[in-house]
């Protein structure tokens, strides 16, 4: 480690706050002119990279400084806390981003995304985090966070070692997501279509409602606050209404369930409702639905059914969206019978398996990861003489 040097990281990359046009409402456009509009709300958790913008904004009114060009960080200051991403995209951030554009000749951008990533850089966030209800860092704060520098070279192999992990994670997500796509298949081809039986329902299935084929278990849920939280070991899934919030040291459930969004977020950009497909042990707070079925109704056939449902019209409230139960339980399905929904069981259980295997090795994966990251960053483990 002789030749590393403790830098702050202001003075190996710029940092530069994002800001929202004002109303954002007249700046939203459709023409081709437009630019792209990166979002907290656009990014998946597990994601290393920013792809993909919702919304293009008109170029016209908008500071130099809220550009991003593709291979810039950007690094969330407010919601999802301390999230960085590379973004493969140009456009502009709104006030929620910090965006940080590495000085080539001294930092590099994967090796930076690691240490922003790691415990030795969130530490420091959360130290100088301002705000009593959602935390925010300030561009001259982050700043000031120190981290440790290797040469250039050295960096780029501390990268590679770690992206080893996050690549092999980013393929078995590719795969999950292929299997999904086949498992839907088959629900739209029997159930939907119908086309194994020339279109028509067989006499002994009927048209029902939701409340006749799933188990509502949202009594069971309990939210913990972010003070309740802070200082529990991170150990077990914390989920909110679309995505794992945080980790506890407690679970609530153990198994196999759907959760579907009750309120906040709850559909997607097509009416769609937001849903997870979680197993293992976990807690869950109020803002999801916690379900499993009944009457031939798996939690995998529910799973399937839901994403291929569309339920905006079932959703309420202008300010924050809400699914009620009331509501879910009078959407109107197709019930086929029990014997009918065994064989098709059998189809895609197989598949549900395969998908939660490369979810277990995706955690182990992580796992590794992050044990390896400290020790790489810190210079405990050398990488200066690994050929790759």
């Amino acid at each position: 480690m002789n030749n590393w040097k403790n830098v702050e990281l202001g003075t190996v990359c710029e940092v530069v706050r994002g800001g929202s046009p004002r109303p954002i409402i007249d700046y939203i456009t459709d023409s081709p002119d437009g630019v792209n509009w990166l979002k907290i709300g656009d990014v998946k958790e597990t994601d290393k990279f920013f792809t993909h913008a919702a919304e293009r904004i008109k170029r016209s009114g908008i500071p130099k400084t809220r550009e991003v060009q593709a291979g810039d960080l950007i690094l969330s200051n407010s919601m999802s806390f301390g999230r960085a991403f590379i973004t493969l995209i140009d456009g502009y951030i709104h006030d929620g981003w910090l965006r940080l554009r590495c000085k080539k000749e001294m930092l590099d951008k994967e090796y930076l995304y690691y240490f922003l990533t790691s415990n030795l850089a969130q530490n420091q966030f959360k130290a100088v985090a301002t705000g009593s209800v959602v935390n925010n860092l300030k561009s001259d704060t982050v700043k000031a966070v120190r981290m440790d520098i290797p040469p250039l070279e050295e960096q780029k192999k501390i990268a590679e070692v770690l992206s080893l992990f996050d690549d092999k994670i980013k393929q078995n997500e590719e795969i999950n997501e292929n299997l999904l796509q086949q498992a839907q298949a088959f629900y739209k081809d029997r159930f939907v279509d119908l086309r194994p039986f020339d279109g028509e329902m067989p006499s002994d299935w009927h048209l029902g409602t939701v409340s006749e084929i799933i188990e509502l278990h949202d009594s069971k849920r309990l939210p913990l606050s972010n003070r309740e939280r802070a200082n529990l070991a991170k150990i077990y899934p914390y989920y909110g209404a679309t995505s794992v919030m945080d980790y506890v040291d407690r679970y609530l459930f153990d198994g196999i369930y759907l959760l579907l969004g009750e309120d906040g977020t709850v559909v997607d950009s097509k009416g769609f409702p937001i849903l997870q497909y979680v197993e293992g042990k976990f807690w869950l707070n109020n803002h999801a639905h916690i379900i499993t079925g009944k009457n031939g109704f798996t939690v995998e056939t529910l799973y399937l059914l839901f994403s291929l449902t569309n339920v905006q019209s079932i959703v309420t409230g202008a300010v924050q969206p809400k699914i009620s139960q009331a509501n879910l339980n009078k959407v109107p399905v197709v019930i086929p019978s029990e014997a009918e929904l065994s064989d098709f069981d059998s189809i895609v259980q197989p598949i549900f398996a395969q998908i939660r295997n490369l979810r277990a090795e995706n955690d182990r994966l992580s796992a590794t990861r992050d044990i390896l990251l400290p020790r790489l960053m810190s210079g405990e483990l050398d990488v200066s003489d690994l050929d790759l």
